[in-house]
C-alpha cells in the first residue's frame, strides 16, 4: 500500500478541516488537490525519481509532500534555511528531477534556471485522462529521504519506505490513543521526522493540525494553544526549557483543551518534567525516544509511570523490539551499560548512497542507535549518553548528561552544555556553558555553581571553566546548538 492511501484510508471524503488557522483546508479538498498534482507528476516526471522540497510548514508544503509520495516518487524535504554548501552537496548526490521551493529560498541559494515549482506556479488540473498510480504498489518502495547531520560533517540521507511510514504511524496512533477529536499545535518543521510524524498520525485518524512557525514568540504559542483549542503539543527539550524558565506565563496559563504533550529529540532533564507536571497536573506528559533511522519513534514511557521510572525512556512502542547489549551482542544485566539496538518494520532501508554506513548501522536486521543505556529489573531503559559524547578527564570516563542534570536543578539556569577542553595542567578539563535567566533576582556566579555541584557530584566531575549566556541558541528543529 502507498503510504498516502494509508493516511487517507478513512478520511479522504471528510468535509472537516485538516489544517486550521491562518491557512485552512478540508480533508476532501486536500485529498483532491494532492491526487491532481500526483497525476501530473506521474505523467510528466514518471516514478521513483528524487524530488526536493524546501519550504516552511504551510499549505504548499502539505500538498507537495503528499502528492510526491502518492505519485510513486521520492520526496526529499530539506530545511529552507539550509546552507548553500550542504544544498549543493545534497543536490549533486541525489540528482533531483524536480525541486519544489519558495521564491525566497531560490534567491538565497542563488539557484540557476532549472526545473522548479513555486507556490504561485503550481499548474491547475490539465483535464487529461486520469492516471492510475495506486495499483499493485509495493510498500517496500522508497517514500522519502530525510537528511540528518553526519558524523563526518556531511549530511547523510536516511531512506524511508512506505512500509516504514505506515508501521510507525500505526504504532504512534495506538499508544497515544489518537482520535478524530485530536488537534495538534505543530511547531516542529516537517523536514524533521518528529514533525512529519505529527502530520501522518493526525491525517490517519481524521484529526487536525495548527501551524505555528514562530516559537521564539512565546505569546503566540500560548495564544495558539488556547485559541485553537489544541489537545496536543509536541516539542524537543529546548521547547520545554524555554516554556518553563524563560517566563512565568506558561506555568500560570490554563489550557482547558490540552490533553497531552510529547517530548522527544533528546533527553530532557527530569527536573523540567517535574516542573511541568507540578504546573499542569491535568496534562499528560509523555516521554518518547526515537531516531530518524527509525522513521520517528522507538520507545515511550506511559505518563502514569513517571514517578516510579523517572528518567527512563520507557520500552519499545507497539511493533518495535528494543534491547541493550554489550560489545558481544549479549543483553546486559541491570546496572550495566550497553548500546541500545532496535528491530521493527519502522527501521530505515539504509543510508542513501552509503553502503558502508548502512552496514555499520544495521546489523543482522538490528538498528544500532549509538546510544548508551542501562536497564532496570523490569526492562525499562535509561539512556546514559551517546557513545561519542563520553568525555575522559584524568583518565576517568564522564557522561556530560549527568553533570548537566545537576546544573539544571538550579532555578536560574535555562540550559547548559558540558564539554571537554584542553588544559595545560590536567590535559583536559570540563567547561560549562550556562544559559541563565535574564534579570534574575538572585544572579549566579561561578562560585555559586561550583558550590552547588560540589555538594552533588564527585569533585572530578565539577566543571572549573564557565561561560555565561542569556540567550539559548537553537536550530530550526528546536534543538540547541552547542557551538556556533
Amino acid at each position: 500500500m502507498n503510504a498516502f492511501d494509508y493516511f487517507f484510508e478513512h478520511t479522504a471524503t471528510l468535509d472537516k478541516n485538516f489544517l486550521v488557522g491562518k491557512e485552512e483546508i478540508s480533508y476532501r479538498q486536500l485529498y483532491s488537490d494532492c491526487i491532481d498534482m500526483a497525476e501530473r507528476l506521474h505523467r510528466n516526471v514518471g516514478q521513483d525519481r528524487n524530488i526536493l522540497l524546501l519550504s516552511v510548514n504551510n499549505l504548499f508544503f502539505l500538498k507537495a509532500y503528499l502528492a510526491i509520495i502518492k505519485s510513486g516518487n521520492i520526496c526529499i524535504p530539506l530545511d529552507p534555511n539550509i546552507e548553500k554548501e550542504n544544498f549543493r552537496y545534497i543536490n549533486k548526490l541525489t540528482k533531483p528531477e524536480l525541486i519544489f521551493l519558495t521564491q525566497d529560498v531560490a534567491r538565497r541559494l542563488e539557484l540557476k534556471p532549472g526545473k522548479y515549482i513555486f507556490p504561485d506556479t503550481v499548474p491547475e488540473n490539465d483535464n487529461n485522462e486520469p492516471v492510475n498510480i495506486s495499483s499493485s504498489f509495493d510498500r517496500e518502495r522508497t517514500a522519502e529521504i530525510i537528511f540528518t547531520s553526519g558524523s563526518t560533517g556531511k549530511p547523510k540521507g536516511v531512506v524511508i519506505s512506505h512500509k516504514n511510514l505506515i508501521a510507525n504511524t500505526s504504532s504512534i496512533v495506538e499508544y497515544l490513543k489518537l482520535t478524530a477529536d485530536d488537534r495538534m499545535l505543530v511547531v516542529l518543521p516537517f523536514y524533521y521526522c518528529y514533525g512529519l510524524s505529527l502530520l501522518h498520525t493526525h491525517l490517519r485518524v481524521g484529526g487536525s493540525i495548527v501551524f505555528n512557525n514562530s516559537f521564539i514568540f512565546l505569546g503566540s504559542v500560548l495564544k495558539s494553544l488556547t485559541e485553537h483549542k489544541c489537545t496536543g503539543f509536541a516539542g524537543v527539550p529546548t521547547h520545554f526549557q524555554i516554556l518553563l524558565r524563560k517566563s512565568d506565563s506558561f506555568k500560570k496559563t490554563k489550557f482547558p483543551d490540552l490533553r497531552y504533550v510529547t517530548q522527544a529529540g533528546g533527553k530532557l532533564a527530569p527536573i523540567f518534567i517535574d516542573e511541568f507536571r507540578a504546573s499542569h497536573p491535568e496534562i499528560k506528559f509523555i516521554v518518547m525516544y526515537g531516531q530518524t533511522e527509525a522513521t520517528a519513534r522507538l520507545s515511550w514511557l506511559p505518563p502514569e509511570l513517571w514517578e516510579s521510572r523517572k528518567g527512563s525512556m520507557g520500552k519499545g512502542i507497539p511493533g518495535v523490539e528494543l534491547k541493550v547489549v554489550n560489545k558481544k551482542g549479549e543483553r546486559i544485566k541491570p546496572g550495566e551499560i550497553g548500546e541500545v539496538i532496535a528491530r521493527g518494520d519502522n527501521i530505515m532501508k539504509g543510508y542513501f548512497a552509503d553502503e558502508e554506513g548502512t552496514k555499520k548501522t544495521i546489523q543482522n536486521g538490528w538498528l544500532h542507535t549509538g546510544d548508551l543505556g542501562t536497564v532496570d529489573e523490569d526492562g525499562y531503559i535509561y539512556l546514559t549518553a551517546r557513545s561519542k559524547e563520553i568525555l575522559k578527564v584524568r583518565g576517568k570516563r564522564i557522561s556530560p548528561k549527568e553533570i548537566e542534570a545537576v546544573l539544571l536543578e538550579i532555578p536560574q539556569v535555562i540550559d547548559c552544555s558540558i564539554e571537554g577542553i584542553d588544559d595545560e595542567i590536567e590535559g583536559e578539563t570540563l567547561k560549562a556553558t550556562v544559559v541563565i535567566k535574564k534579570n534574575s533576582e538572585n544572579p549566579l556566579s561561578r562560585e555559586d555553581i561550583i558550590a552547588y555541584c560540589s555538594s552533588r557530584l564527585a569533585l572530578y566531575k565539577v566543571p572549573q571553566v564557565y561561560e555565561f549566556k542569556e540567550e539559548l541558541t537553537i536550530s530550526a528543529t528546536g534543538k540547541k546548538i552547542k557551538k556556533v
